[in-house]
């Protein structure tokens, strides 16, 4: 059978800011993606993508003040200390922004868990017509079964030289029943339902998009490198990000020449060229745009300090 495209622990790092510690790959990860980053002390405002899976996040280390809010929302800001777990199940993509507020290395963990073991899970505890419940979601919350599943995947990626895969792939069947039968929304019975792409497609749509930055978007290419069509993909991928493949993808051209401007000396219009623009006007009008400051103005307000929140950044959680 063919396994589900992953990227590259060294690519997938460009879509989350901080250093990648490690991300599962290989036949033992399949259907559960699994990432430990270290994130750093101050970060601008991120935006999150949705996928179709319900997503866990464990807090390891690090004291951190953090916020976030629906698209064009308010900010609910919280604390976040070590062995806090969430659960985001919304099909919406979200910002999030945070500050460290002690010393202590800030590493997180995120899980991915797919709609296979969810499904498994469902027809187990309910019978064999039963769909995906709806989860409700959590936050700052501790939990032993949880954490104790995934310290045992921590383990297994981090001091594994190769991973078992029915270790793996039982911890996380384990983790969906357990999700189901204890965060089950009863209240709101409907079946879970998505509009998104999932994790692992998203990744990959993610990647081909960094790869050709300085060439251009093409929707048709992207469709098929997921075996869809253009229409489906694109109503999907607005249902992960809340932006069409296009405009997601200036977005991202823009997040590079940030990159760029705050932490090298490149001319500017070498800057624009690096990500495809060869006209400087047309570089200069599109930064503006979606910055509200033109390409020497943001160099000027940022180079040499911390990350700011005048863009959001592009990440996958």
């Amino acid at each position: 059978m063919e396994m589900p495209p992953r990227t590259s622990a060294e690519e997938h790092r460009k879509y989350f800011p901080g250093n990648m510690i490690y991300l599962g790959e290989g036949p033992a990860w399949q259907n559960i993606l699994v990432e430990i980053h270290h994130r750093n002390p101050v970060e601008q405002t991120l935006l999150i993508p949705a996928v179709a899976e319900p997503q866990l996040i464990w807090q390891i280390s690090g004291h951190l003040l953090c916020s976030d809010r629906d698209l064009g929302g308010e900010w609910n800001t919280h604390e976040v200390v070590p062995g806090d777990l969430f659960l985001t199940t919304s099909a919406e993509p979200y910002e999030l922004k945070w500050k460290a507020i002690t010393k202590d290395p800030s590493v997180v963990m995120h899980v991915t868990i797919g709609l296979h073991f969810l499904a498994r899970a469902a027809k187990e505890l309910a019978g064999p017509s039963a769909r995906i419940p709806r989860l409700k979601e959590f936050s700052a919350i501790r939990d032993a079964t949880i954490l104790s599943f995934l310290e045992m995947l921590r383990r297994e990626l981090s001091e594994q030289k190769t991973a078992s895969s029915s270790f793996v792939q039982g911890i996380a069947q384990s983790l969906a029943t357990h999700l189901i039968r204890t965060y089950r929304d009863d209240e709101n019975p409907r079946p879970h339902r998505s509009s998104a792409l999932p994790a692992f497609q998203l990744h990959r749509v993610l990647k081909l998009m960094d790869a050709s930055l300085d060439e251009g978007v093409n929707v048709g290419k992207l469709a098929a490198a997921i075996q869809m069509s253009e229409a489906h993909f694109s109503r999907l991928f607005k249902g992960n990000t809340g932006f069409p493949p296009s405009q997601y993808f200036i977005r991202l051209r823009v997040s590079k020449a940030q990159e760029l401007l705050r932490g090298t000396m490149k001319p500017i219009i070498e800057v624009g060229m690096d990500i495809g623009y060869t006209s400087p006007s047309h570089f200069a009008h599109v930064f503006r745009k979606e910055t509200g400051l033109s390409p020497h103005e943001y160099r000027e307000r940022t180079m040499g300090k911390e990350p700011t929140d005048d863009f959001s950044r592009i990440a996958t959680g």
